[in-house]
């Protein structure tokens, strides 16, 4: 006991300095996101709030990639089923409440994820990748081909919801809705799912899931259940992924097969490494600067991909531990300079 029991105290302290510096950084920020839908126009509020939906969907993502070591091609598959989960309860169950939407969406991202899950994890490195491009492919075709209950390419459409069982926007402007009280309501979304992320990775279980990226043979060696965790890891980061899909059809008022096929996978990558995958804050700068970035390339050319691209080529070269990574070995080494 007298052995462990220090170790027990640090390894608590540890923790709580470091829930106190992401506090310290983490309340200034918050206030900013909130005070924009009043310094921006609506427009601009809109695209932050698609930017932070995308942020949730690359949180999940990078509990994958950054924690677990496992890249996936399929995540538009969850954030579609997420879109149409929504979508499906609007058409035929004819419901307008956001909280049963987050719900229903919940119940069958945990489905779906499930299913792909059993099979996926059971392999590592391409073979992963591979069979989740092909699995979300599955869905893909099904919304596309299913047109009388998918809509097909004309898709489904998603009116205003009610929010906390207020019909806030039927008595105001769309874009006031989407730009301060959905905006809010994203918001408050996004705060809860960074604060249940931040928790995961620096519980035991995200140590063991790093371990587990690091070195799975010694991982297996200590006792770790290898596919037990990544079934897990993958489970969380598919419900991740749904919730920011149903957060983004209210935006979009629209749901089509397009969020299922595989460049929408490629964009959540990108996000992903544009942002720098090997630490927490990096998926979230990431979304919020790939979003807007393609909103100026789009309006800017009409060779936007190739726009897009160019900055992955560049980003991969220049920049491989990505823009918050890069940040970081800035300052470190300016730290190094003053001490000097």
């Amino acid at each position: 006991m007298s052995a462990t029991l220090p170790l027990t105290v640090e390894g608590g302290s540890t923790r709580a300095r470091l829930l106190l510096l992401t506090l310290l950084w983490a309340v200034p920020v918050l206030a900013v996101l909130a005070a924009l839908p009043w310094v921006l126009d609506s427009y601009w509020t809109i695209e932050l709030a698609y930017g932070l939906v995308f942020a949730i969907a690359i949180l999940g993502f990078n509990l994958l990639l950054g924690y677990t070591g496992l890249l996936s091609f399929g995540h538009s598959a969850y954030f579609g089923g997420g879109a149409y989960a929504v979508a499906f309860m609007v058409k035929y169950l004819h419901v307008s409440s956001m909280e049963l939407y987050l719900v229903g969406t919940v119940v069958a991202s945990v489905a779906v994820t499930a299913l792909f899950g059993y099979v996926c994890v059971r392999y590592t490195k391409i073979f992963f990748s591979i069979l989740t491009l092909a699995l979300s492919q599955v869905l893909w075709s099904l919304a596309f081909k299913f047109f009388w209950v998918t809509g097909g390419t004309d898709g489904l459409r998603v009116p205003t919801p009610r929010l906390l069982g207020l019909a806030m926007g039927e008595s105001e402007d769309k874009s006031y809705f989407l730009a301060h009280s959905y905006y809010y309501y994203v918001l408050a979304v996004f705060v809860i799912c960074v604060a249940v992320m931040w928790v995961i990775v620096h519980s035991p279980f995200g140590k063991a899931l790093q371990a587990i990226r690091d070195n799975e043979t010694r991982a297996r060696f200590v006792g770790l259940r290898i596919r037990r965790y990544r079934f897990v890891a993958f489970l969380v980061s598919g419900v991740f992924t749904g919730i920011a899909g149903a957060l983004w059809v209210p935006l979009n008022g629209l749901t089509t097969p397009d969020i299922l096929y595989w460049p929408f996978s490629g964009e959540i990558v990108f996000m992903s490494v544009l942002g720098g995958f090997r630490n927490f804050t990096g998926p979230i700068v990431g979304a919020i600067v790939f979003n807007f970035l393609k909103s100026y390339a789009v309006g800017f050319t009409v060779y936007w991909q190739t726009f897009m691209g160019v900055i992955l080529i560049v980003l991969v070269l220049v920049l491989p531990t990505g823009i918050v990574g890069t940040a970081r070995m800035l300052v470190a080494a300016a730290r190094r300079r003053t001490a000097r």
